[in-house]
């Protein structure tokens, strides 16, 4: 047995590694509120909040047991990031994913190609550009990529991004504004198109 509290993260998730199981019941003691609590204030709903928390710790250790982790000193940051993909797929599986938004810059980016349910092709080229952005996303720094998830994928306002990234507005405004800028360059950097010609 050993004194939790003389520990940090990455030192119990080796102690994890290594076969200790006290040291992965106190990983998630010491992070399970942060956690449940940033999943049912997205959701909205109690039940669907622990499901995504326990499938949260579920991936994390299969991730720990498989050597999958690599975020050294970024434990909490790695398992909020799953918990956000998993909030994100959800969201998909029930059609309730939106991207609209009232600035005309989002919507340049994010709605280049509208939906169109009686054209087949149209569908499909969609799919293909909203993943297209999702591996964009996913380039940007963990600070701009987070504001992006929360304001798009998971469609919190401003107001409660600041309030859960513990940041002011301006600052989520700021982090946004520098998302979109990036992600621009990387599309003209790599001459991509979001948009069907």
């Amino acid at each position: 047995m050993f004194n939790a509290e003389t520990l940090n993260d990455n030192m119990l998730v080796q102690k994890f590694i290594d076969g200790d199981q006290f040291a992965l019941e106190e990983l998630i003691n010491r992070h399970k509120n942060r956690v449940f609590t940033y999943i049912v204030l997205i959701v909205k709903n109690h039940q669907l909040a622990e499901d995504i928390f326990q499938d949260t710790f579920i991936k994390v250790i299969r991730s720990l047991k498989t050597g999958k982790y690599t975020e050294n000193g970024k434990f909490v940051s790695w398992v909020l990031r799953i918990a956000h993909n998993l909030i994100i797929d959800h969201f998909r599986k029930e059609k309730l994913l939106s991207t609209t938004s009232n600035d005309d810059t989002e919507m340049d980016l994010f709605n280049s190609q509208k939906y169109s349910d009686e054209n087949i092709e149209d569908r499909l080229v969609y799919e293909q550009i909203t993943e297209d952005v999702r591996k964009l996303i996913d380039l940007l720094p963990e600070d701009q990529r987070q504001v992006i998830i929360m304001r798009h994928y998971m469609g919190l306002s401003f107001k409660e991004i600041s309030k859960q990234t513990d940041v002011s507005i301006n600052t989520a405004l700021g982090r946004m504004r520098y998302a979109l800028i990036n992600l621009r360059k990387i599309i003209e950097k790599n001459n991509l198109h979001l948009t069907k010609i």
